[in-house]
């Protein structure tokens, strides 16, 4: 469990965190988001004591960071896959790690095999791809089996078997009981990976939500309707307002349909004899549910 109690963090007058409050659950996996700046990369750093909150506290099962005696074994984290000394080889980074915190050397064995790595143990860290050296700062991560896991990013520069294998191994991770607190700004991944979702902006949290529910609550489901005839479409469109439905012009000329159901909308379509090349519901996705949110939160945004 990672739990946050007020956290603020500043750089001078600016302030990154602001009075975060949370508690990341063990058994699940949690997504951590926000735009670029909001203060992600700050909290996970606070959490691991490479920095320090002006205010408020973050605690590891209870414990900051700096008073656990063994801190691998509590709690592992990828914060940058390129962190490691480049004239090291895999083997001998993790071998002192494990070193630095009482770990059995048999371990490290154990997880390079577990990231797909064994066959390199022997080769320079400094040589390894961008994808190599995420599988290898998982399995300092899992070093010390520890029951709190932190990712940051964990499937950038990995090909898609290597983007499915991390959310099993965090899905697996999670249903072994553990804290599985993932930072990631690939929308798609995230909606198949977690279970619960924090979300921050600016440094507040927008959203603290199951991930079902926050899609519910930050969406619109809507019925997408193709009609071929445009003629037949504007008369569909002026019924549909006219019972005070919402329509939007989607891609290719489609009608959406707010808040409605694809039954309701067929009806209409037969009772005014119009014909139709399609007719189904959308359900919102995350990214959609999340740019809804976080649409004034933009810190570093582009113009079109």
């Amino acid at each position: 469990m990672i739990t946050f109690r007020g956290v603020t963090k500043r750089y001078g007058r600016k302030t990154v965190v602001d009075r975060l409050t949370s508690v990341v659950e063990p058994g699940a996996v949690t997504g951590f988001l926000g735009p670029n700046g909001a203060g992600k990369s700050t909290t996970m750093r606070m959490t691991v004591g490479l920095d320090h909150p002006d205010s408020g506290d973050v605690l590891i099962r209870g414990k900051p960071y700096a008073e656990l005696r063994f801190p691998l074994r509590e709690v592992g984290a990828l914060l940058d896959a390129k962190a490691v000394h480049p004239g090291r080889s895999a083997g001998k980074h993790l071998l002192a790690m494990a070193r630095s915190n009482g770990i059995a050397a048999s371990r490290v064995e154990e997880v390079l095999a577990t990231v797909g790595l064994s066959d390199v143990a022997g080769k320079r860290a400094g040589t390894f791809s961008l994808g190599m050296s995420q599988r290898l700062g998982i399995a300092g991560a899992l070093l010390g089996d520890p029951g709190v896991l932190m990712f940051d990013e964990p499937v950038n520069g990995l090909d898609p078997d290597g983007v499915r294998w991390v959310r099993q191994l965090m899905r697996s991770l999670a249903a072994e009981g553990r804290t599985v607190f993932v930072s990631s700004h690939l929308m798609s991944e995230m909606q198949l990976t977690a279970d619960h979702l924090l979300v921050i902006g600016k440094g507040a949290i927008l959203a603290d939500a199951a991930i079902g529910d926050f899609i519910a609550g930050n969406s619109r489901s809507s019925v997408a309707v193709r009609v071929p005839e445009p003629g037949e479409r504007e008369k569909l469109t002026a019924r549909l307002r006219a019972d005070g439905r919402a329509v939007r012009l989607g891609e290719d000329g489609e009608l959406l349909v707010d808040d409605a159901v694809s039954a309701e909308v067929g009806d209409l379509a037969y009772e005014l004899g119009i014909r139709l090349h399609g007719l189904g519901e959308r359900t919102a996705s995350l990214e959609q549910a999340y740019m809804e949110l976080t649409a004034g939160s933009v810190e570093y945004g582009v113009t079109a």
